[in-house]
């Protein structure tokens, strides 16, 4: 936690920017994994940890921003909970480190809430994504499960959103320490990746240095020779000389700031002629990002300029032709990068994406484009400092797109259909950073950056 002043400022600020009415925040329960008491890893709802900072299961809080009230609800421990866990503080204890002074047992919170409901008062909520949640917060107020988050309140998640997005002195400090534990789970991968091992050994190798300095890792380890697969979790191959893996993992630390960082490794430790072209071309891409990212710029600016200069790369190659202009404006380059250039990142590894994406990646007034790639970017917004943002383009050869997009006569102007069947057995390459905006541009993340460049890459895998 930090310190219990941080959180009194951080409700505070959230209270004075909503016009009346409570505030309600629903924590998260421990999750059964195959039984009851044998539960996944528990893991706080991240705008609880915000504004309360406790990171144990069971609990709710309000904000009563008409009185300046402030409730934390939840349930001491008994006898049975001290044989299995010992003594523990009591709720109020807690409560009172985080500058909460009135605790109430978890049982009084749904008549809480009728009795401000049937007073005719706003009780403003968030949408829910865990279903427990979800039908707690459907019992307390009258509506059906399924029906519950249509209720969320568009103003506090904005109000939310506006304050998270902006990240203090404090958390920037766990953000960095986050991103040194990534950079000592990705450096072991490739230190240790080679020709017939299977994916799997790496991953627990990896996984291994985030549970032994961290908390868990921030999200499932994504690690293949199958890259043009962008989520792609399986990890049962066999690792081939020739082949480039793409690894892109990230590290939670105790106090559950992310990070999140994506190397390609070519297996064997040598980059083939060609695999070197097109990894020159996207580690340039993510170089340029970051050069241009700062106050004032919108990310989805840095977003196509950088998909530009990938389509010049891919042109100066043979993959493609004509006018990149035109090319850029029509999305033809939604088949080799079909994501976004990255996303905010904080408590979350996509930092608030259960508020809802728009929310937290976009301006008022900015549109989603329907393009694929653009329209899957997740923070188009006007940088500002103290964004925490994902630096992440990629190029990937998918047959299977390929082949729809070749069959449908899409942009046959400009791409080399024939040279891209070469290709099929490509893969993908990703090179991804974390990027903080500062007042006069944007610093990576961490106290070193992950070897980078082909040089950089053999020369750590030799």
């Amino acid at each position: 936690m930090f310190s219990k002043e941080t959180y009194i400022a951080r409700r505070k600020k959230l209270a004075e920017s909503l016009g009346g009415g409570i505030l309600l925040f629903l924590g998260n329960n421990e999750s059964p994994a195959n039984y009851a008491d044998n539960t996944y890893i528990f893991r706080q709802d991240s705008s609880f940890l915000y504004y309360f900072g406790l990171d144990l299961p069971g609990l709710a809080a309000v904000i009563d921003i008409d009185s300046g009230g402030e409730i934390i609800f939840g349930d001491d421990v008994d006898m049975d909970d001290i044989i299995w866990m010992g003594p523990q503080k009591s709720i109020a204890e807690q409560a009172a480190g985080v500058g909460v002074g009135k605790t109430y047992p978890l049982a009084r919170l749904a008549g809480f809430v009728a009795d401000a409901l049937g007073k005719g008062r706003t009780v403003h909520y968030l949408p829910q994504y865990r279903f427990d949640n979800q039908i707690f917060l459907a019992e307390m107020t009258g509506q059906s499960p399924r029906a519950v988050n249509q209720g969320k309140s568009e103003e506090l998640i904005r109000a939310i959103v506006a304050q998270r997005l902006i990240k203090e002195p404090c958390e920037i400090a766990e953000i960095d320490r986050a991103c040194d534990l990534g950079y000592a789970m990705h450096y072991t991968a490739m230190k240790l990746l080679k020709p017939g091992m299977v994916e799997q050994e790496v991953v627990g190798a990896m996984e291994g240095v985030v549970i032994s300095g961290g908390y868990m890792t921030s999200f499932p380890t994504i690690l293949s020779q199958h890259g043009e697969t962008l989520h792609n979790h399986l990890h049962d191959k066999v690792l081939e000389t020739g082949k480039l893996c793409v690894i892109d993992a990230g590290a939670e630390i105790a106090s559950h700031y992310c990070s999140d960082f994506t190397r390609t490794l070519p297996v064997g430790g040598k980059f083939t002629p060609r695999q070197r072209d097109i990894y020159t071309i996207v580690a340039t891409a993510n170089s340029f990002a970051a050069e241009m990212a700062r106050p004032g710029i919108t990310y989805r600016e840095v977003h196509l300029a950088a998909s530009r200069l990938m389509l010049q790369g891919l042109k100066n190659v043979g993959l493609i032709k004509g006018d990149i202009d035109e090319a850029l404006a029509l999305g033809v380059q939604g088949m080799f990068m079909p994501h976004g250039l990255g996303h905010n990142m904080g408590l979350d590894v996509h930092d608030m994406e259960n508020l809802g994406e728009n929310y937290v990646g976009y301006d008022p007034g900015q549109e989603r484009s329907r393009q694929l790639g653009l329209g899957s970017l997740r923070m188009a917004r006007k940088l500002v400092p103290g964004h925490v943002i994902t630096d992440e383009p990629g190029i990937y050869f998918i047959p299977a797109l390929i082949e729809q997009w070749k069959a449908e006569g899409k942009f046959t102007d400009f791409i080399n259909y024939q040279a891209l069947e070469s290709y099929y057995d490509f893969g993908g390459i990703r090179v991804e950073d974390d990027l903080l905006i500062t007042a006069s541009g944007c610093r990576r993340l961490g106290s070193k950056r992950l070897p980078a460049s082909v040089e950089e890459i053999e020369a750590a895998m030799a």
